[in-house]
């Protein structure tokens, strides 16, 4: 690793730099998320955001590998031309369809997507009694979250993946593309489910909630929602009602930025309390009363 710089702040033309690609990227919580893991290790580098326009995605990847980036994170609505400006992509980005973290190797671009890895953390730090082999898990959505996740899930040994979503041939798309043990249902069929995730904006601050009955959730059941923006959504406050195990987003979105960090910058972090109050200490614990006054736009609240 490049020896770093005096106070940990300053950059030397040793630098190591990264950033995060998206339209906008004044949103993102990553520069801030790799921001305390340089200080906090003392690294001569910088994380910034790169906001560009989809038109000059493409060219932008290329101006950046010239210029000297380590690589990339890539947030909304990069992620599909991510994938098809690498010179190379690993399993996981095949498998997800999209790319989330880019690496520069000698003029190399490859490509990988951590998102449904950083799902995987997160559940088995807040829920350290459930497996991916523990029985069916039931996934609402199926847009880009949802094909990395249940890509991860089958992956990890899951027995059986059954999407639910408004538009149930996008559903039946994604199952084919996935290929493997995942089905399509109009409802969600939660009795015998070991986990029930959400990766759908509803719940998210300033959008109606997720009306779902929980009822027929097994009691080691674990409930999962993407969502972070509000930490509790009021799916997750209605699971620990019940008694449920509760994962929240926010993990997801740290976790999943670890293996980049530890490509471009020769350190492996760590998720901590002291990283969770960086990065989420200001997101609200509960949405506001809709109808109330309050900002009803808010700030993208997944990945990056």
């Amino acid at each position: 690793m490049t020896p770093p710089a005096p106070d940990g702040t300053l950059l030397s033309g040793h630098a190591r730099i990264a950033g995060i690609l998206g339209w906008p990227a004044s949103h993102s919580r990553s520069p801030r998320l790799h921001g305390l893991w340089l200080r906090r290790h003392g690294v001569d580098g910088a994380y910034i955001p790169l906001p560009v326009r989809p038109e000059r995605f493409a060219q932008a990847v290329r101006s950046l590998a010239d210029l000297g980036f380590r690589g990339a994170n890539v947030t909304i609505p990069h992620k599909e031309a991510a994938f098809a400006v690498c010179d190379r992509v690993d399993a996981t980005a095949h498998r997800a369809g999209a790319v989330n973290t880019l690496v520069f190797r000698d003029g190399v671009i490859e490509g990988s997507n951590t998102d449904g890895w950083g799902f995987l953390q997160n559940c088995a730090e807040a829920a350290p009694g459930w497996t991916p082999d523990a029985g069916p898990v039931v996934i609402l959505g199926a847009g880009g979250s949802a094909r990395a996740i249940a890509a991860a899930l089958l992956d990890a040994s899951c027995p059986r993946v059954v999407l639910v979503n408004r538009s149930p041939a996008r559903a039946e798309a994604l199952a084919r593309a996935l290929g493997g043990p995942i089905e399509v249902a109009e409802s969600p069929p939660l009795a015998g489910a070991a986990m029930l995730v959400n990766t759908t904006s509803l719940g998210m601050q300033g959008q109606p909630p997720l009306e779902i009955d929980l009822a027929p959730l097994p009691a080691a059941a674990v409930v999962a929602d993407i969502v972070y923006v509000p930490r509790e959504t009021p799916l997750l406050a209605a699971a620990r009602a019940r008694g449920l195990a509760a994962v929240e987003g926010l993990g997801m979105l740290l976790h999943q930025a670890r293996p980049g960090f530890e490509a471009w910058f020769g350190v492996t972090p760590r998720v901590d309390d002291e990283l969770r109050a960086v990065v989420g200490g200001d997101i609200p614990l509960h949405a506001p009363d809709r109808g109330a006054g309050e900002e009803q736009s808010p700030p993208p609240q997944r990945r990056a």
